[in-house]
């Protein structure tokens, strides 16, 4: 039982940040979930990729909880969600065949990197200069190609990489939020199909794993996190949240740490 508790605050957190951050929560999902798997004794050649696929299914529950509450606010571009999803789909499906070819290894020094990366970004405020009106299909498409891809490899809902393409492109930033929020939708299901599909002829998975999406861990962690979703949305639009931003990108930078001493 203290498994299931463990998969229900992490979700409570998970799910709190991605509404308010528009990342989905994949970020705080990933390194932990690799945690509790290998203290649960899971094979060590498919703990990661459990924990990325369990990941990203527990984002399709956060992403369609924070994208209610930003729609109410007004703050998602719907022409851009619909825009981009053809795009998403592919990359999704690029990543996923690309993430069970990897070995744990790479892969976790990969998301390390990633959140490295994602952390730098909050930490400096990277905010591109508005500079140009949002492409058509052909530069939509290519965006959403490259962001599922990348979104699949480290199990986000995209927002590391949408919002600041939303923001140069003239997109104020609660509404690049909320667009995000809805994104990961799309990179939801394509990435979970993707983990789903390559990990069903994968021998000695854990009981109760359908392909490389642990079941309990998901339906723990999506059970409170469609709760703290909202919430999380909510704060974002009433509070100033520049300083709990910087602080997020400590923990992260510290789990990344963790991760690459681990696997180093």
């Amino acid at each position: 039982m203290e498994w299931y508790a463990a998969y229900l605050m992490l979700g409570a957190v998970a799910g709190f940040l991605g509404g308010m951050f528009g990342i989905g929560g994949g970020t705080v999902l990933v390194p932990v979930l690799l945690l509790l798997f290998e203290a649960q004794h899971f094979p060590a050649a498919h703990a990661m990729h459990l924990a990325l696929g369990s990941a990203m299914a527990v984002i399709l529950f956060t992403s369609v909880s924070s994208t209610r509450k930003h729609h109410q606010h007004g703050a998602v571009e719907w022409r851009v969600v619909f825009g981009i999803t053809p795009g998403i789909l592919l990359g999704t499906a690029i990543g996923s065949l690309l993430a069970a070819s990897i070995s744990p290894y790479y892969l976790t020094i990969f998301f390390a990197l990633f959140m490295c990366f994602a952390a730098t970004q909050i930490l400096l405020d990277v905010k591109p200069h508005a500079a140009r009106q949002l492409p058509g299909i052909a530069g939509m498409t290519l965006m959403g190609t490259v962001t599922g891809w990348i979104s699949t490899l480290v199990s986000v809902g995209g927002g590391t990489l949408t919002v600041p393409f939303l923001l140069w492109c003239n997109v104020p930033l609660r509404h690049a939020i909320g667009t995000a929020s809805a994104i990961g939708f799309p990179i939801a299901v394509g990435g979970t199909i993707g983990y789903i599909a390559t990990g069903l002829h994968a021998s000695g998975l854990p009981d109760s794993s359908l392909g490389y999406v642990y079941l309990p861990a998901m339906l723990g962690c999506a059970v409170v996190s469609v709760i703290t979703a909202p919430i999380g949305a909510k704060t974002a639009h009433r509070t100033n949240v520049a300083m709990l931003r910087k602080l997020f990108a400590v923990m992260l930078i510290g789990l990344a740490v963790k991760l690459l001493w681990k696997v180093l």
